[in-house]
């Protein structure tokens, strides 16, 4: 009988070697204990089904990089780790908007306010879609995904001040396109810097 350290290394060197079955036991193994570690910080059913997801499509994409010397369980608390920080991450932008809406119009956000924040991602979607496609890429991770410029370099390899530029050059584009409105330089200011 394998202990479950000799197990994960066994599985972990299947995995390797692209055997599903091996993937499908990792699942089995750590799918709802990460699934409940999420739930505890998350406080949301599809915020920690999505962290869960996330995660094993990171082992799956690394399989063939993954040590079998070392401990799985702490490769996969690193995973785990750095997406519960990109779901706070993009969980502060929403509410950092939302809070400095609030202080120019006190109260709940009317049907027009709703209507103005929905058109305006809307357009900056629509310009996101105009970048060139390795800085729109960048982009993405950035802004959408959390990632810190560290981890999109690390991701594409790039120099972290080549991502760095890639998302000022994208910020500019927006500005520029987006327009000098009250509601779109808030947009902008808060959600997109």
């Amino acid at each position: 009988m394998l202990n479950e350290e000799s197990l994960d290394t066994e599985l972990v060197e299947y995995l390797r070697q692209d055997h599903i079955e091996a993937y499908d036991l990792i699942f089995k193994r750590y799918g709802v204990k990460l699934f409940s570690f999420a739930m505890k910080y998350l406080k949301s059913r599809e915020e920690s089904e999505e962290l869960v997801q996330e995660v094993f499509l990171k082992i799956w994409e690394n399989r063939k990089n993954l040590k079998k010397e070392y401990s799985f369980k702490s490769y996969l608390f690193t995973l785990s780790y750095h997406q519960l920080c990109r779901f706070f991450r993009k969980r502060n932008y929403r509410l950092k908007l939302e809070k400095e809406l609030s202080v120019l119009s006190p109260g709940s956000y009317s049907m027009d306010d709703r209507l103005d924040y929905q058109s305006i991602l809307e357009q900056v979607d629509l310009l996101i879609d105009k970048l060139p496609p390795r800085q729109k890429a960048i982009f993405v991770k950035s802004r959408k995904e959390g990632k810190t410029s560290r981890e999109i370099a690390r991701e594409m390899n790039l120099v972290p001040g080549t991502v760095d530029n890639q998302i000022s050059d994208a910020l500019k584009f927006i500005r520029k396109n987006l327009g000098n409105n009250l509601a779109h330089m808030l947009f902008i200011t808060f959600f997109l810097q």
